[in-house]
Formats: C-alpha cells, sequence, structure tokens
C-alpha cells in the first residue's frame, strides 16, 4: 500500500525536499479548485474501465461506491489536499487506498495525471464559463434596461474626448450591450473544443487497454472525445488561452464602461451620478465620492490582459507532447476567470443604481456640437455636403450660433437603424434571448450527465 509521504511516481522512495518544493510549488493551493472535478472525473474514468471490460461489473460497482463516498469526503471538507499531497490526484488517490483499500490502487488504470488534469480542467471550465456567459447575458440585460429608460435622455458624443455630436443614454447602453453580447457570443468559437473528453489520452500516447474512451465523454457530460490521443497535450495552454481571451472580451467592454461611468459623473461633466452606497470617501477630503469600483474593474481587466499574456508565453514554442511547463498554466487561468467574475458581479450590481441627470447632458451640449445638424439640414435642402460643410464650418469661425435643436427633433432627425431615433432593442433583445437559450441548454445538458453519474443508484 502507498505510504503516506510517497509520491505516486516513486512509491517506496522519497524525493529531495527541496526539489519537491520547487517543482510542486503552489500546487496544493491551486489544485483545491480541481478537487471535486477529479473525483468526478474518475469516475467517467471508471464507465470507461467497464465498458471496455478492463474491470468487472463487481469491480466497477466497488469503484463507484469508493469515489462516491470520497465525493461526500470533499462536500463535508474531510478530503482535502494536504503538506503530504504533491497534487490533487494524490490527495484523492490516498484517500481512497486508506479508505477502500485495492480499489484506491485500482482507479488510475489506463490513465496518466496527463489526461487526468487536463480533464479537471475542461470539467471545471465548462462550470465556470456557463456561469460566466450567463452573468454576461445579465450584464447585457442590465444595460438594455437602461437603454430603453433613457433613449431620449440626450448628452454630447466624443471622438478624440473632444465633444463631437450629439448622443443619448440609450445609444450609450445600447452600443455596450450589443458589446457585451458579442462578446458572450464567442464563447461559440471555443466551446466544441471545450467540450471533448481528453480521457484515456494518458500522458499523450494512449494506452494498450481497451477504454471505451466515448463512455466516459458521455458520462461526463462532454460531446465527444479528442480523437487523436497526442491532441490533448499537443492543445495544452490553447483552451486556456481561448477561454482567457474570451473573458478579455467582456473585461475590454466593462473597462471601457467604467471609464465613461468615471468620466460622465465627475463635477465637469455630471449627468451621470455615482450611488452613494456604490462608491468611496477621502480619508482627508469630505466632500468627496470616488468611483473605486470602476477604476479597480479597468484596472482588473487590465490584469486579466497579464494573465493571458501568461498562458500565451508559457504554453508558445514548446515542442509536441507533454512538459512540466504546464503546470503553471493553471494559475492565471484561475485567476483570469475570477477576475472576469467579479467584473461582472460587480457591474451587475451597480449600474441598476447608477443616476442620471437629464438636464445636466442636454446643458452640455455647446452650441457648436449642432453644426453637423446644420450642415445636413442645408444638404436636406439641396446643397451639396462639401458646399454646406464649408458655409457652416465658416459660420463657426465667425461665432454665428448654430440653431439649437430639441431631443425630440434630434431623434426624428436620425432614423438610420441604430442611430439615436430608431434603436434597434428589440433586436439586441432577441440576440438576448438567443444567447440565454443556448446557456440554458448546454447547462441543461451537462448538470443531467453529472446528476446520473453522481446518483448513488444507477437505472
Amino acid at each position: 500500500m502507498t505510504k503516506k509521504h510517497d509520491t505516486l511516481w516513486s512509491p517506496g522512495t522519497k524525493p529531495d525536499p527541496r526539489m519537491m518544493a520547487y517543482t510542486v510549488g503552489d500546487d496544493r493551493d491551486v489544485d483545491a479548485r480541481l478537487l471535486r472535478w477529479d473525483v468526478i472525473g474518475s469516475l467517467g474514468h471508471v464507465e470507461a474501465l467497464a465498458r471496455g471490460r478492463v474491470i468487472t461489473p463487481r469491480e466497477r460497482g466497488r469503484l463507484r461506491r469508493a469515489l462516491l463516498a470520497a465525493l461526500q469526503a470533499v462536500d463535508a471538507g474531510k478530503l482535502t489536499i494536504g503538506a503530504e499531497h504533491e497534487d490533487v490526484h494524490s490527495a484523492v488517490e490516498f484517500w481512497l487506498t486508506r479508505h477502500f483499500g485495492d480499489a484506491g490502487e485500482r482507479v488510475h488504470a489506463g490513465r496518466s495525471r496527463n489526461d487526468q488534469v487536463v480533464t479537471d480542467i475542461r470539467l471545471s471550465l465548462k462550470h465556470d464559463v456557463l456561469a460566466l456567459h450567463g452573468m454576461m447575458t445579465d450584464l447585457a440585460s442590465t444595460l438594455l434596461e437602461f437603454a430603453r429608460e433613457h433613449k431620449r435622455t440626450v448628452w454630447p458624443g466624443y471622438t478624440h474626448q473632444r465633444v463631437a455630436m450629439p448622443s443619448s443614454g440609450g445609444m450609450w447602453a445600447a452600443a455596450y450591450a450589443e458589446g457585451v453580447l458579442d462578446a458572450a457570443d464567442a464563447v461559440l468559437g471555443f466551446w466544441p473544443r471545450l467540450d471533448r473528453s481528453p480521457l484515456g489520452s494518458a500522458a499523450g500516447y494512449g494506452v494498450p487497454l481497451p477504454l471505451a474512451r466515448e463512455a466516459a465523454a458521455k458520462a461526463l457530460g462532454f460531446s465527444g472525445i479528442d480523437q487523436v490521443v497526442t491532441t490533448t497535450q499537443n492543445g495544452r495552454g490553447q483552451v486556456e488561452a481561448q477561454v482567457l481571451f474570451w473573458c478579455a472580451g467582456a473585461a475590454h467592454e466593462c473597462a471601457k464602461l467604467s471609464t465613461d461611468v468615471i468620466l460622465f459623473s465627475s463635477d465637469e461633466f455630471g449627468w451621470l451620478m455615482l450611488p452613494p452606497e456604490w462608491s468611496t470617501g477621502s480619508s482627508i477630503m469630505p466632500q468627496k465620492r470616488n468611483p473605486d469600483l470602476f477604476e479597480l474593474t479597468r484596472a482588473r481587466a487590465a490584469a486579466l490582459e497579464g494573465d493571458l499574456t501568461t498562458v500565451m508565453a508559457i504554453k508558445g514554442k514548446l515542442a509536441g507532447g507533454y512538459h512540466r511547463d504546464f503546470q503553471l498554466l493553471k494559475a492565471p487561468l484561475w485567476r483570469g476567470v475570477d477576475r472576469t467574475r467579479e467584473m461582472l458581479s460587480m457591474l451587475n450590481a451597480v449600474l441598476p443604481h447608477l443616476g442620471v441627470d437629464a438636464a445636466r447632458g442636454f446643458a452640455a451640449l455647446r452650441n457648436e456640437i449642432f453644426a453637423t445638424d446644420e450642415a445636413m439640414r442645408r444638404v436636406r435642402a439641396g446643397t451639396p455636403f462639401r458646399l454646406a460643410y464649408r458655409d457652416v464650418a465658416a459660420a463657426i469661425k465667425r461665432g454665428d450660433p448654430m440653431p439649437v435643436a430639441s431631443a425630440a427633433t434630434l431623434a426624428a432627425a436620425r432614423t438610420s437603424t441604430g442611430a439615436m431615433g430608431n434603436l434597434p432593442l428589440g433586436a439586441i433583445a432577441q440576440r438576448l434571448r438567443r444567447a440565454s437559450r443556448w446557456r440554458v441548454s448546454e447547462q441543461q445538458k451537462f448538470d443531467r450527465s453529472l446528476a446520473r453519474l453522481t446518483a448513488a443508484r444507477q437505472r
């Protein structure tokens, strides 16, 4: 039986503790996130062993009972990763061996820690990605509601950080709703790869056992398998990078939105108003209300891009097959996922409480902002555009006032799709419903599979 101080790869030999400390690194802390998924992945592996007749039905039953007990122990906090464990896999296997004897030593037949950890990561990421996708659609829904409420609230639009043309709260929020949906929909680019089981690829070259790899995939809720066993290790870091790039797309929208809120709620602008309970104060200036939440959202978006860069650098330019470098992919991956969750959670919480001062927004429309409207009025009257442009520019230079238009007039003059007077809020809502249906469908498939796999009694 494996001794407490042994590793999975050197039974009976105690490695140099300095080497172990260096090679294990922070894996114990990082792997805590995978503990439950490691047990669930092992339940799936048992199905591949049983369907391939590597183990008998009786042995399958024993292994399932042991793993279901392990799952209960994880949930109860009784199975944890300790200082004596090299990683999550050794924590689970040693626990099984201690409590169920040779069942713990049989469960690893036909697999390596290499395909085991990829399985854990993909299961965990499927769970996380579906949750994040739901938070993205929630944010798009919040922004869409803001757009409906403020579609006739007019304030300046900017180019080069200079006043450009009239805009509106509806245009502002609807654009971010569409951008967040664009980010959410990008999940379809990598989901088919994430939704494949790597089990049975072992260390990257398969095993000389008749494993039923498809049975494990089905049991775990994957839609298929990595068809070629060498694909799994050759792709290490790629799914992680794709997930983080997806997160970075949502973070891009969160960061730009946050910068707008910081600017438009400042004293010099003032048509957005920070809710007191979602802003901070100063330790020396009694009057200050600060947008720390939005500033830290912007900073977290930047840090997330750093996590993506780390993953890209680690995975790049490695030869085919497994490399221990892959161990360092996990920490930036989890950081990036968690940062995305934090950003989306905070914006979903604060945006419904964001105040709007419509009068101040309209008052910020300085006279020259109506110059383009005046040029287009002349175009509609038959003046060639370039002549109208030059005439209006000359009038601005002379200091002539431009005709001031009301919010209703501004909207009435802008009727092309997506403009102030014709915001496609219904089309955005339709996209939102379609995205939500995709997530619900995938979540139900995943949940049903795991519920069947972890049920004490199976049909």
